[in-house]
């Protein structure tokens, strides 16, 4: 698609989490995806190289009085949703809807006012009530598919969404708030959380086009909230269909889902592997 368009293809390394990061693991995405025949600009953007830049723009979202910190596990999540309600418990991109239990003791109790310098190894979340009146403040405009610009809570989407969802997909604060409520954007073991770390990067790079699956979809608004705060552009989205298994489910490296370099050591080629997802 990047070379269709007379542009760049990106890679980027997600190992802000150096729990889950290695080396070697590192190394195996290089070499499978130069089998494959895919190139990129070197060097690669790490996000364990940009901790800085996040921590700049977590600062940004503390002065203008919209973050908070949490302590909430994920247990007294779940059981603050579960009573005394009945029936399913909500749930967004993130999981579980934070009910917001820190939050509604913040406003009470005022325990940081904006000028106070933000809290570290804290788990911070977003207040998506106030970040979305404050993000309606900023004109933010995004080229059409037919040309001009409209501006609006939104994003253009090229590829499709899990039911088809395609073109301008717009959506209103509450969307925002009842639908994905206040995400965590730092987390305590290793400061920026992705949906942060995620939107700092495409700004960074020049980004135009993110070309990532169906499963990120939903989270699409809470980026464009993000980058209204902060005032960066939105890109075009291509979100495009998983990869699953003869039951239909989601190949995912948790359940350890087949490596390419397993097929290559089947005798498979790139050809193959093309064929394989459609392409």
């Amino acid at each position: 698609m990047a070379e269709a368009a007379g542009g760049t293809f990106h890679l980027r390394i997600d190992d802000i989490d150096q729990n889950r990061a290695r080396p070697d693991w590192e190394a195996r995405i290089y070499d499978d995806l130069t089998w494959l025949g895919l190139t990129w600009p070197k060097p690669v953007r790490r996000e364990s190289d940009s901790l800085v830049e996040y921590e700049t723009a977590l600062d940004t979202l503390w002065q203008m009085g919209l973050l908070y910190p949490c302590t909430c596990s994920r247990r007294d999540i779940r059981d603050a949703l579960s009573a005394p309600q009945e029936g399913a418990l909500p749930i967004g991109p993130d999981g579980l809807i934070y009910p917001g239990t820190c939050r509604e003791k913040m406003r009470l109790e005022r325990t940081f006012p904006e000028d106070n310098p933000r809290p570290r190894n804290t788990t911070l979340r977003l207040d998506m009530e106030l970040a979305c009146q404050r993000a309606e403040t900023f004109e933010h405009r995004i080229d059409t598919p037919t040309g001009g610009w409209h501006s609006y809570a939104g994003f253009i989407e090229e590829g499709s969404g899990p039911n088809g969802e395609t073109g301008l997909i717009e959506f209103t604060a509450q969307d925002m708030i009842a639908g994905i409520g206040d995400v965590v954007v730092a987390r305590q073991e290793f400061g920026a959380a992705y949906h942060l770390a995620v939107v700092i990067d495409d700004a960074a790079q020049g980004i135009t086009h993110v070309v990532r699956g169906q499963d990120l979809f939903a989270a699409t608004a809470i980026h464009v909230v993000l980058q209204r705060l902060l005032q960066l552009p939105t890109p075009t989205y291509h979100h495009h269909r998983l990869i699953r298994d003869e039951n239909g489910k989601r190949l995912a490296k948790r359940d350890d889902a087949r490596a390419i370099a397993t097929y290559r050591d089947e005798g498979l080629t790139p050809a193959d592997i093309r064929a394989k997802v459609g392409l």
